[in-house]
C-alpha cells in the first residue's frame, strides 16, 4: 500500500506492555470449552460479535475494569506496524467523515488501542486469542499486532491491504453503531426464538462489516490511490481464510450452519468484494430480503 506519505491518526492509544487484565469479565465470559473452541475458531480474525459484547456491556459494565481514562502513549518512533495501523485507521476517518457529512452527519471517530496479551475494555477484559474487536461500550478498536503475524501463519493471508482490511473490517463496526445497526440488531437477537435465528442476525452484521471494509477500500483508493496491482486479492485470500465454514471444517472436518456467526467464506468474499466494487454504503445491506441471496448466491 502506498502510504508512506499519508497522515497518522492521532486516536491511537499504545498501552503495549502494560498488566491491563485486571480481574474482570472475558469478552466471551459464559462459554462452556466446547463453545469456547468453536468461538475462537470462528472468530479468531474479526472478534467477538458485538451484539454479544453491548448485551455483557449494558449487564456487567460495572464489573469490568477499563483503561479508556488512561493517558495515552505516542508510538515508538521506529516501530513500522503500528505507524501503518495508524495511517490505515486516518484513512478510515478521512473516508467515513466524507460519507457522514454528505448525509448531513457528523462522523465520529473511534479510538485505536494497540495492547499485548490482555487490557481492560468497557466491553471487559480483551485478551489476544480473542483477535482483534470493536468495543461499543467505548467505541474503541482493539488490537494486539501479534496477530498480524497469525494472519500470515495461521491464515495464509498476508499482506498490506489484508492487514488493513482488518482494522477496516472493525472500523465498519463503529459505522454500525453510530447508524443505529447495531442497537437494533441486539434488540433483534434478545428477541429472537432460536439460537439459530441469533446467529443469522450476527452474521448478517459481520457482512455488512465487510461490506463497509470494502467501502472503504474503494473509497480510499479513489481519494489517495493507495493500492498496487495485486492488493485486492490480499484482502479477499483473508475473507476466504476465515470464513465460518472453512474454519470449522479445518478445526473438526464438517461445518455446522446453524452455528455460522460471521459468515461462509464464499459469503465474506462477496459482500467485501460487493462494497469494494461499489463504494457505496448502501449497497451494504445483508439485512433486507433476497439481498444475501443476491449477493452470494445462498439462501438467506
Amino acid at each position: 500500500m502506498r502510504l508512506d506519505d499519508e497522515r497518522e491518526s492521532s486516536n491511537v492509544d499504545d498501552r503495549r506492555g502494560e498488566d491491563g487484565g485486571g480481574g474482570g469479565m472475558g469478552l466471551g465470559g459464559g462459554l462452556g470449552i466446547g463453545g469456547v473452541v468453536l468461538a475462537l475458531a470462528a472468530s479468531w480474525l474479526f472478534g467477538i460479535n458485538p451484539g454479544v459484547l453491548m448485551h455483557a456491556a449494558e449487564t456487567r459494565q460495572a464489573a469490568a475494569p477499563s483503561q479508556r481514562d488512561a493517558p495515552a502513549h505516542a508510538i515508538p518512533a521506529n516501530d513500522a506496524e503500528a505507524h501503518f495501523v495508524a495511517k490505515v485507521l486516518a484513512s478510515t476517518e478521512d473516508v467515513w467523515t466524507e460519507i457522514f457529512k454528505a448525509r448531513g452527519q457528523v462522523y465520529r471517530k473511534p479510538r485505536l488501542v494497540l495492547f499485548s496479551g490482555r487490557t481492560g475494555t468497557a466491553c471487559g477484559t480483551g485478551q489476544t486469542a480473542q483477535g482483534p474487536f470493536y468495543c461499543p461500550a467505548d467505541e474503541r478498536v482493539y488490537i494486539d499486532l501479534e496477530f498480524y503475524r497469525e494472519l500470515q501463519t495461521r491464515f495464509h493471508a498476508p499482506g498490506e491491504f489484508a492487514e488493513a482490511y482488518v482494522i477496516a473490517h472493525e472500523v465498519g463496526h463503529h459505522v454500525q453503531k453510530l447508524r443505529g445497526i447495531s442497537g437494533r440488531v441486539e434488540r433483534a437477537e434478545q428477541a429472537a426464538g432460536s439460537p439459530a435465528a441469533r446467529n443469522s442476525l450476527s452474521v448478517r452484521l459481520e457482512l455488512q462489516a465487510d461490506c463497509f471494509a470494502g467501502v472503504w477500500g474503494h473509497l480510499a483508493d479513489q481519494q489517495q490511490h493507495l493500492l498496487d496491482p495485486g492488493e485486492v486479492e490480499e484482502a479477499l485470500k483473508a475473507a476466504s481464510a476465515i470464513g465460518d465454514d472453512t474454519l470449522q471444517k479445518q478445526a473438526r472436518g464438517y461445518a455446522t450452519p446453524d452455528t455460522f456467526t460471521h459468515g461462509t467464506s464464499a459469503q465474506r468474499v462477496a459482500w467485501f468484494r460487493r462494497g469494494m466494487e461499489s463504494g457505496d454504503p448502501k449497497q451494504c445491506n445483508p439485512f433486507k430480503p433476497g439481498e444475501m441471496q443476491a449477493a452470494t448466491g445462498t439462501p438467506p
